[in-house]
């Protein structure tokens, strides 16, 4: 192994938390690398927290100036052979014959550190060497990270990071780790609340176009006569007492029947006070043009094994619309996996501060409740969630507590730091400060996926990328073409 250099002993240790080597001449070492070192007890696995450059011609600062004053100090002394750099690390764990022990002895001075042996830190961390979701590589080391699907997503997987750092890069990765899963490997249903429309071009990628199933938000209908008259009562902001003239008239209807035709029998069954502002809620509820005869798509089109479904959301700027479909499709979803009815599936959430938020008022809620079902007992039947969101600090903390693994890439909101680091087990001091200055394409995988936080170089993407997603300057390039080309057209067409 390559050797890094020397364990010395300073004013805080050598101890079973951190310890400091004087890093070989010849050897470069970087803030973020691993290290490994014998310990009684096994090999201790590290990674390095800072670097230091020192020189001891330097130290003193009246020293340095009185002489600076009449020459360079490098014409007077031999500075340069004096000058070395010492790195700190952060001790995290044993490693002996297979089995990870916390460091309870700390580094002898005068240990040798060594480059780490890779398949020990694959084994350190947890990762799979076959079969696992390849989500990039360990940074300065040629380790492949490639997660367990069940540590990763059977306890949920929270993605959280600020605008434009890299959440929907991150997880078309996963995407395509799911839909190129081998049969044997096993195959989950994959369906994404798609808030934007970034995830449709998957449908147009030739690799991945007959796995792919977009589903428009216009296309997306709920069966009105398969609600009870509570539910839809309650979607409607009905009173106990309006709800039970509603369900007068829903018991005398037979379905399938559409809204329209639910308001034409209140309007002629009703005579109570109550009839007009049942007539108003339903009316409203009429409007946002998701209600109709039966469920379409049914539960059994949206989850299919090894098939990803896109509900695109982009259609409509109706949050109430938005919410009223996601607790739908969650709702059958679960209700159809606990029967048996449908396969394994992981329901990707974009946006997910804006379905599941903390405190707000209840009709700012309709979906809260299902999906945090979903995050307390999913895993019981293998109906997996993935929260995805540049707000933390908006989201449930119920919920987001039930995400047992989190890939947080950066995040320079003071608050939002702060929530991650509350409700994210396993986040040091150290680690939280790294967090604000990840770099595009890094993130930090942290939970039950991994035994230790784990910084992760995220891969290049193999499907093709979303136009949702081009660049500024990119946009306006592609008006232009566009604007061009169709006053050609029309000038050949006169």
């Amino acid at each position: 192994m390559e050797e890094y250099g020397t364990v010395i002993s300073d004013m805080e240790g050598p101890s079973t938390r951190r310890f400091s080597f004087v890093i070989n001449r010849d050897r470069v070492v970087k803030r973020g690398q691993f290290v490994q070192l014998k310990v009684k007890g096994g090999q201790l696995i590290g990674r390095v927290s800072d670097i230091m450059n020192t020189n001891r011609y330097f130290s003193n600062p009246e020293s340095v100036k009185s002489v600076e004053e009449s020459r360079p100090m490098a014409e007077t002394y031999p500075t340069t052979e004096w000058e070395y750099l010492v790195a700190n690390v952060a001790s995290m764990g044993v490693y002996n014959d297979g089995r990870f022990a916390d460091a309870n002895f700390p580094p002898s001075p005068g240990e040798k550190v060594f480059a780490p042996d890779l398949e020990v830190l694959r084994r350190f961390f947890g990762l799979e060497s076959a079969g696992g979701l390849h989500i990039g590589g360990l940074d300065h080391h040629e380790l492949e990270v490639k997660l367990s699907l069940t540590r990763l997503l059977q306890k949920h997987l929270a993605i959280l990071a600020m605008s434009g750092a890299g959440k929907s890069f991150l997880m078309a990765n996963v995407i395509e780790e799911l839909l190129d899963r081998k049969e044997d490997d096993g195959k989950v249903a994959t369906i994404v609340i798609d808030t934007h429309g970034e995830y449709t071009s998957f449908a147009d990628d030739p690799a991945y176009s007959n796995r792919v199933k977009v589903v428009p938000i216009e296309e997306l209908k709920i069966g009105l006569s398969g609600l009870g008259r509570h539910q839809l009562a309650s979607l409607a902001g009905l009173s106990g007492p309006q709800a039970r003239e509603l369900g007068k008239v829903m018991s005398g209807m037979k379905p399938p029947y559409t809204i329209k035709e639910l308001i034409s029998a209140v309007d002629e069954v009703l005579e109570s006070r109550s009839k007009e502002i049942i007539l108003a809620s339903l009316d409203s509820l009429k409007e946002l043009g998701i209600f109709g005869a039966r469920d379409t798509p049914n539960v059994t089109e949206l989850a299919r094994q090894g098939i990803l479904t896109v509900i695109d959301m982009s259609g409509t700027i109706s949050m109430k619309k938005k919410r009223l479909a996601v607790a739908h499709v969650a709702g059958r979803l679960f209700e159809a996996r606990r029967s048996g009815g449908v396969p394994p599936f992981l329901l990707i959430l974009e946006e997910a501060h804006q379905y599941v938020p903390e405190k707000v008022q209840k009709e700012h809620a309709i979906c809260r409740g299902i999906l945090q079902t979903i995050a307390r007992e999913g895993r019981k039947f293998h109906a997996s969630l993935c929260l995805i969101s540049q707000r933390p600090v908006q989201l449930s903390t119920t919920i987001l507590s039930q995400c047992n693994t989190n890939i947080i890439l950066r995040v320079t909101n003071p608050y939002d730091l702060k929530h991650i680091g509350e409700s994210s087990e396993g986040i040091t001091r150290d680690v939280q400060d790294q967090i604000s200055s990840l770099q595009v394409g890094t993130g930090l995988v942290v939970g039950e996926a991994v035994n230790f936080p784990l910084f992760v170089k995220i891969r290049h993407r193999k499907s093709k990328e979303s136009d949702k997603g081009l660049p500024l300057e990119q946009a306006a390039l592609n008006y232009r073409k566009e604007a061009e080309k169709r006053k050609q057209d029309a000038k050949e067409f006169m």
